[in-house]
């Protein structure tokens, strides 16, 4: 396989991944139970931390000492990291957008008038960006060296973020059809929900490529910004449930699932 082979799949699978398991809503009757939501955070919460150490800080280490040597190795994945936390507190700060609980609503960002479907959507939005950027730059790594390890790795990537976006494209599609949105719309809105990895995939690549010296900044940038994410939304989902437990374990086969792939592939 060439990059650029690579590149179409990987970015590929992640949004039909999406769209798949937003399709999902057409054979519920109603939402998600407490215990299924739990499970389908805690296995995105350990794919997204596993992504982001594996495939995105060695990545950043290996890239740091190749382009900066032994002495200013050390400081590209680590500021890149905190950068990148930063971006996602912003964007949280920001964007208007509601986060839907067992029990409650929880609203951030500036105050607005947009309905809750709006807000929600706009939630999972936020939650894709860092992902569509870590197979973007995989990619674009794969692009620079040209070298197959590089294009498993961004393979590997890709196909671990697209296990999980399965289970949480019907994750915004189901809650959104059980609040009383059509079916159809709710299809939409979840399959649109993902457009956002594949779009910022593509802006990933480009930046990777021409800041060659900026790719260990921008791995780890990605990383601080997906485990941010995941700590802030998809660990609290589960742990404030009464299914803790499961979505726990969830985790720990999520993180796994991530880590084989990185090993195999």
């Amino acid at each position: 396989m060439t990059p650029l082979i690579v590149t179409v799949i990987s970015l590929s699978i992640i949004f039909a991944s999406t769209t798949l398991g937003s399709s999902l809503v057409f054979l519920f009757r109603n939402k998600y139970g407490p215990r299924t939501s739990a499970i389908i955070m805690g296995l995105a919460s350990g794919i997204m931390i596993s992504t982001s150490f594996f495939g995105l800080i060695l990545p950043s280490i290996e890239e740091s000492s190749k382009i900066y040597g032994e002495n200013l190795d050390r400081m590209p994945p680590l500021v890149g990291f905190i950068l990148g936390a930063i971006f996602l507190f912003l964007l949280d700060k920001i964007v208007p957008h509601l986060h839907k609980n067992d029990n409650d609503k929880t609203e951030e960002g500036l105050k607005n008038k947009f309905k809750d479907e709006t807000k929600f959507f706009l939630a999972v939005l936020i939650h894709n960006i860092p992902e569509g950027i870590a197979v973007g730059l995989a990619c674009g790594l794969a692009f620079h060296t040209g070298d197959s390890v590089h294009m498993m790795a961004a393979l590997s990537l890709a196909i671990g973020i697209a296990i999980q976006n399965f289970p949480e494209g019907s994750a915004v599609s189901i809650p959104l059809f059980g609040e009383g949105v059509s079916k159809t719309k709710s299809f939409l809105l979840g399959s649109l929900s993902g457009i956002v990895e594949p779009l910022f995939g593509i802006l990933a690549i480009f930046l990777a490529k021409f800041l060659t010296g900026a790719t260990p900044f921008l791995l780890a940038f990605a990383a601080g910004a997906m485990i941010y994410v995941t700590i802030d939304e998809l660990i609290p989902e589960f742990k404030n449930s009464n299914f803790d437990h499961y979505g726990l374990w969830a985790f720990v086969i999520g993180f796994s699932i991530m880590m084989l792939l990185e090993m195999v592939i």
